[in-house]
């Protein structure tokens, strides 16, 4: 997401070239949909929620390379545990212009505090993945021991 981060014409550009594509400067609901590999309704969902702003053509909607960049950045910030609030917060950044700045601190402190949540969740998982190996010893042991006894 550190390319991510820029949100400008050079992003736009980057984020378009890195899945192929290219110079398309227009999206159906379907292209998005299958190339992301997610479902009409959650693009109308992040549609409704602000983080995407297709125009509409009649009854279809038109995202632009910005949309599908933004799209794009909402789908990894989601993988790596970011609630759509907190992506919204970063992406809106954007739109104070203040030559990205803010945006760059704001998701430099998010990200950092990011990273230490998913360590702290490491950790955690460590230690509950310590304890239930040592519990399945205790009980493979205890079942073991009172298999040979029925079995005398």
């Amino acid at each position: 997401m550190s390319e991510a981060l820029q949100m400008n014409n050079t992003l736009v550009d980057v984020v378009s070239q890195e899945s192929g594509s290219g110079k398309k400067t227009q999206f159906s609901i379907g292209d998005l949909a299958k190339e992301f590999d997610i479902t009409l309704r959650t693009l109308r969902f992040y549609e409704d929620k602000g983080l995407i702003n297709p125009k509409r053509e009649g009854m279809n909607r038109v995202y632009s390379r910005r949309d599908r960049a933004r799209l794009k950045l909402v789908i990894m910030g989601k993988s790596v545990g970011f609630s759509l609030a907190e992506i919204r917060e970063m992406l809106d950044l954007y739109d104070l212009r203040d030559g990205q700045v803010t945006q760059l601190r704001v998701a430099l402190s998010r990200f950092e505090g990011q990273i230490e949540t998913l360590q702290k969740q490491r950790d955690d998982i460590d230690q509950a993945i310590g304890e239930l190996s040592r519990t399945v010893d205790i009980v493979s042991g205890i079942l073991k021991q009172k298999e040979a006894e029925e079995a005398e």
